[in-house]
């Protein structure tokens, strides 16, 4: 049964007959290629990275060549790779080791740490495949998999719970003689099977024992990131209306609810004689309505609407327009806006 043998045993198995092994930088113990690859992969796909990896050893072959070379060069090269205070910090890591370790990347994985833009991961990772190193790694894919195989419930980003992953992690590796291979393994499997959403938990080799598998909760484990409180912005919309007619001005091309057609906003209700006579009226009443909060991906706005009885000038207005209600809520307009006027402006 193959819950009857070890997960790490497992795990190499699959591996050699279903990870990849065909990668540019595998089959090298070079500590500056690994510790090059390990960079580019963050937050990047495999097949976006692979070009960049080649053309930039033939660039800089190894860390002296980069310790040499000007940031610009090191940028150019970089450039469209995204998150450049990887390279930067990849040409700042390349000084110091040839200035403090002869040129050779360090083979303890807490002095690989000190270098700018290695955490622990990754001075784990490279230890691992350039000197076989003993060492548990915990990237994004490797929480998602040893969340669902030891049933840690919580977002991974969480001290706790990522103390608890790390702890899994250690107690789950195999003889030093098998450290590659299960490492690589185990990334491929997050990488593969254990995906985020529709797992493959019939092909996984560790499936028999998961407890997110045999508990039903992949779909739950890990956690998901709990939702930071959206900031909130506030802002007074006018509802000018005049003779069954309700005026709506054109919003800028860029912004929010870009183009589309929209009430007059001011900051402040002080503000509403103003505006009301930039846009070609005078104000003869006013009523302050209840606010409308309205959500957007990345903040909430509070809505003051403030319902207007109007006289409306003769004079042309650049990008207002005066439409009967049945017309206006027709019209290309903002959810909120609709809302305001079919709640406040039809008898």
């Amino acid at each position: 049964m193959a819950a009857e043998r070890s997960a790490s045993t497992r795990l190499i198995a699959w591996h050699k007959r279903h990870g990849r092994h065909d990668l540019p930088w595998q089959g090298t113990r070079d500590a500056y290629r690994i510790w090059l690859s390990e960079i580019m992969l963050q937050q990047t796909q495999v097949g976006t990275v692979i070009p960049y990896y080649k053309n930039f050893l033939k660039k800089f072959p190894n860390v002296n060549a980069l310790a040499a070379a000007p940031l610009d060069a090191v940028l150019t090269l970089w450039s469209g790779l995204g998150y450049y205070s990887r390279a930067r910090n990849l040409h700042k890591a390349a000084d110091l080791i040839v200035e403090r370790h002869g040129g050779v990347m360090p083979n303890d994985p807490e002095a690989v740490q000190e270098l700018p833009g290695i955490g622990r991961s990754t001075a784990a990772a490279i230890c691992v495949f350039a000197y076989g190193g003993r060492h548990a790694i915990l990237d994004g894919n490797v929480k998602r998999v040893l969340a669902r195989y030891c049933g840690v419930h919580g977002y991974p980003g969480e001290t706790k719970v990522q103390r608890k992953l790390w702890q899994h992690a250690e107690a789950l590796l195999p003889p030093r003689s098998g450290i590659v291979a299960y490492t690589q393994g185990l990334m491929d499997l997050g990488a593969s099977l254990c995906s985020r959403s529709k797992p493959q938990c019939a092909s996984c080799p560790l499936g028999a024992d998961c407890v997110a598998h045999l508990s039903g909760l992949t779909e739950i484990l890990p956690g998901k990131k709990p939702r930071a409180a959206l900031p909130q912005r506030e802002t007074v919309m006018l509802l000018m209306r005049n003779a069954g007619e309700i005026l709506l001005e054109k919003r800028e091309a860029k912004g929010i609810w870009g183009g589309l057609w929209s009430l007059p906003e001011v900051s402040h209700a002080r503000e509403v004689s103003a505006a009301a006579k930039r846009h070609g009226a005078t104000v003869l009443a006013s009523k302050t309505l209840p606010t409308l909060a309205h959500s957007f991906t990345h903040f909430k706005l509070n809505i003051e609407p403030l319902l207007l009885d109007v006289k409306k000038s003769t004079a042309r207005v650049p990008k207002v327009i005066w439409l009967s209600m049945e017309d206006a809520v027709r019209a290309a307009l903002p959810t909120p806006v609709r809302k305001l006027i079919v709640s406040y402006c039809f008898k």
